[in-house]
């Protein structure tokens, strides 16, 4: 079980590098599945299956829709790939980044984890449902708060990187 939450853990790394050191939204759609999967497969190895389905169905519906749009309007006939000098320049920075963090929080992450039904014979409920009611019934209005937060930071960089041509948005 160790080597899957490694495998997971090394995909949600991977994913998180290749969108920051990404210069193009096709290859950095590519890091965000990567960094959902892995970051889904931490959460459905400690028990939350629940939360880890819809948080990825959630995460991936989202992010499809922001790639059409940054697809739309990154008009590149030819993006930059990860194999290229400059980029790999970036990556290596990114995960010397990583590397040194590790380095610097003690290495291991599993001491701060549980696994979400450790409690199950005194529960009538699994831990995630448990979790999610709780989100919603505390943190509800926070939740909306953000989700508009997010809506607006949406247009922000649309209206930013539209520029004088107006570029794929002609029409609308």
């Amino acid at each position: 079980m160790e080597y899957l939450i490694f495998l997971f853990m090394f995909l949600l790394v991977t994913g998180v590098v290749g969108v920051a050191s990404s210069p193009s939204p096709y290859f950095a759609a590519l890091g965000l599945v990567l960094s959902a999967g892995g970051g889904c497969g931490i959460l459905a190895s400690y028990g939350g299956t629940f939360v880890s389905l819809v948080l990825l169905l959630i995460y991936l519906g989202g992010m499809l829709v922001v790639f059409a749009y940054s697809a739309a309007l990154a008009a590149d006939p030819y993006p930059e790939g990860w194999g290229e000098q400059s980029v790999l320049v970036r990556v290596a920075g990114c995960y010397m980044l990583v590397i040194v963090g590790v380095m610097l929080g003690g290495g291991r992450a599993d001491v701060y984890c549980g696994v979400v039904d450790e409690y199950q014979d005194l529960s009538v409920l699994r831990g995630d449902f448990s979790g999610v009611s709780f989100m919603y019934s505390s943190g509800g209005g926070m939740l909306l708060v953000c989700g508009l937060a997010l809506l607006v930071s949406l247009f922000v960089v649309l209206e930013l990187t539209r520029g004088a041509s107006r570029g794929a948005l002609r029409a609308i």
